[in-house]
């Protein structure tokens, strides 16, 4: 009961945060995420970009040949 309540917040609080953002921004940033995931794999967090992606309204799109811009998304295995 407590999950579903959760899931019912997180998909309320996407959705509010994504009416006020540009749709195609957002869309194209979560699509650059899941192909570092695929290039990366372990190494990526790929759910934290798409999070980010949410968060800053598509407005800081991660670019998988500069570090700079996916360092945040990165981890490391030792």
């Amino acid at each position: 009961m407590a999950s579903k309540t959760v899931l019912c917040v997180l998909l309320l609080t996407a959705l509010v945060l994504t009416v006020c953002a540009d749709p195609a921004n957002i869309g194209t940033c979560i699509r650059n995420c899941a192909q570092c995931k695929k290039m990366f794999g372990s190494y990526f967090e790929g759910q934290l970009c798409a999070d980010s992606c949410l968060k800053f309204k598509g407005k800081l799109i991660p670019d998988c040949e500069d570090v700079a811009s996916i360092a945040p998304f990165l981890n490391k295995f030792e």
